[in-house]
């Protein structure tokens, strides 16, 4: 059943490409729709070589077929192979959701440039973790990367066994500065009816050619597991006077920020993160617990971008 009270314009993304982990995202992403009550826009990139004319270009924004007069023999063959993926997209979801929206565009752009421009106003971003381009050794795709890096929505990148429910949503929690990945677990924990888990992972930092860190910092250490453990209590407070509805259960854990969420996934139904991107001489660069969570979770993730 469609949500009656959701706002006409709120709308998931995804992007298709054929591949098996397209198709995975696609499903997925008709799954979230339904659950937020939104429309479904499908983002497929025309396969243009770097000659294209500009006329040839204009047309794969539209629906409405090119003058052939304007078109090359290789250019009208693309576009209706790439019209014919996306009517194979709207049909697939179609036959599962007949009454979900569902929004076609076919577009010209570089798809992780596309991804990225129309998942501003989208309420969730959905991406497999890799689609034809990408080498097969990869973790995680190119597209995916450069959207997560870029993107200024919430994004789901669909890892792991996306289908198997147990029940609980899974918040990664360094410090205050991750409110909003707390604040959008509560929403995605009532929508599904699971638990809410926030964890804070913390370690002393690594002092090399010195006896083991933790026996430098024995006569403290009670006492900063008393001040690490109040991290995600005080996170959670007065989002559990928000939502009463919400379970939630706050950890607090001596580990690798990285290791104790890719442990916890394995019992989650989706981890949610802050994605603190700072800018680097190359760019926006993901962190290495964001790197190390989209590469190796062993379910879904949503990244939801942190300013």
């Amino acid at each position: 059943m469609l949500r009656k009270d959701a706002p006409p314009t709120e709308r998931v993304v995804v992007g298709f490409d054929t591949s098996d982990h397209a198709l995975r995202a696609l499903d997925r992403a008709a799954d979230e729709a339904v659950r937020r009550g939104a429309e479904l826009e499908i983002v497929c990139g025309w396969p243009w070589g770097p000659r294209a004319r500009k006329s040839e270009a204009c047309a794969a924004g539209s629906r409405r077929r090119p003058d052939e007069t304007t078109m090359s023999d290789e250019a009208q063959m693309l576009y209706e192979a790439g019209h014919a993926v996306m009517d194979a997209a709207v049909e697939r979801v179609r036959c599962r959701f007949p009454v979900l929206r569902t929004v076609p565009h076919l577009t010209t752009e570089p798809a992780a440039r596309a991804l990225v421009r129309a998942g501003h106003q989208a309420c969730l971003t959905v991406l497999g973790t890799r689609g034809h381009g990408d080498f097969t050794g990869l973790l995680l795709g190119s597209v995916s990367l450069r959207v997560a890096a870029h993107c200024t929505g919430p994004l789901l990148v669909v890892r792991g066994d996306a289908d198997q429910s147990r029940g609980v949503v899974l918040v990664g929690l360094a410090s205050e500065a991750d409110t909003d990945a707390v604040r959008f677990g509560f929403a995605e924990a009532r929508q599904r009816g699971a638990v809410l888990r926030v964890l804070h992972a913390w370690h002393y930092p690594a002092m090399p050619g010195v006896l083991p860190v933790a026996e430098l910092y024995w006569d403290d250490t009670d006492h900063q597991k008393r001040c690490e453990a109040a991290v995600p209590a005080f996170a959670t407070a007065v989002l559990r006077e928000e939502h009463p509805d919400v379970e939630v259960r706050t950890e607090s854990v001596y580990q690798g920020a990285g290791e104790a969420l890719v442990e916890a996934s394995a019992e989650a139904d989706v981890v949610i993160l802050a994605a603190h991107r700072p800018r680097h001489a190359l760019g926006l660069q993901l962190g290495p617990v964001t790197h190390s969570v989209l590469h190796h979770a062993r379910c879904p993730v949503i990244l939801v971008p942190v300013p």
